[in-house]
């Protein structure tokens, strides 16, 4: 029994390039495929939340459809299918749109579950204030919605930037392409996707616990945007600026 002198001895000095090259084309998958998601699941998640029938059954199709079907498939079915009908993709647009119709069905199930969360009085409270129907929902209903859609959606970020490795099989050049070349230069297999799959680790627990601590934030009463943060701030100036004039008053 053996393995010891022999686990390690991949020249990687010679393959840095290469792995950070992977890296920064995996968070930029990420980055475009996440962004994308957000904007088709809170689309969908509307639609299925509308009193019009005919909007709620092609959203309904939509996230029923691409729940159901493994990541794989459309990945296959966006680089490989889609050019066999003469609509040609390359492997980050393929790659992308992939991540986007797939975390956009799951997206929209969490942003219609949190716009269902919010109190039906909160609509109503904007409406008896004189509130548009806009107003109502951009001031009042998404920012709490924001905060209960927070838990899954931190979720779905760090799933779907582990979930970029599949895009290995079209070649997309991000972490796990640059592992399986590696591997298939040095004969390495087992050291090559062990390293690999430390770096996997290494950049999604900080992300995930970021997410946990923004969360912690947010449940805490932390607010969610610079304007609101500074609107806190001037009313909490303004309060202890009230509580100083009546001590003072007060004080013979």
């Amino acid at each position: 029994m053996n393995p010891a002198p022999g686990l390690f001895q991949v020249p990687w000095q010679e393959y840095v390039p290469a792995l950070a090259d992977g890296l920064l084309r995996s968070l930029g998958y990420t980055a475009a495929g996440f962004a994308g998601a957000v904007v088709i699941g809170l689309g969908v998640a509307l639609l299925r939340i509308s009193s019009r029938r005919l909007l709620r059954i092609p959203a309904a199709v939509y996230t029923e459809l691409f729940k159901n079907i493994p990541l794989l498939a459309i990945i296959f079915i966006t680089y490989f299918g889609l050019a066999s009908i003469g609509i040609r993709l390359d492997a980050f647009q393929a790659g992308t749109l992939s991540l986007v119709i797939f975390y956009g069905a799951y997206l929209s199930e969490i942003f219609r579950a949190a716009l269902l969360g919010v109190h039906p009085g909160q609509r109503e409270a904007g409406q008896a204030l004189g509130l548009g129907p806009t107003v109502t929902f951009t001031g009042i209903i998404f920012p709490q919605a924001l905060r209960l859609a927070l838990p899954g959606t931190g979720t779905m970020l760090v799933d779907l930037l582990k979930s970029t490795s599949l895009l290995v099989v079209i070649s997309a050049a991000e972490l796990m392409s640059q592992a399986q070349l590696i591997a298939s230069e040095t004969f390495r297999a087992l050291e090559v996707y062990i390293v690999i799959s430390a770096i996997y680790f290494v950049v999604c627990y900080p992300l995930s616990q970021l997410v946990l601590r923004l969360e912690r934030r947010v449940q805490a009463g932390a607010p969610l945007s610079l304007r609101r943060y500074r609107r806190l701030a001037q009313a909490r100036a303004l309060l202890a600026a009230a509580e100083t004039t009546s001590y003072s008053e007060v004080k013979p």
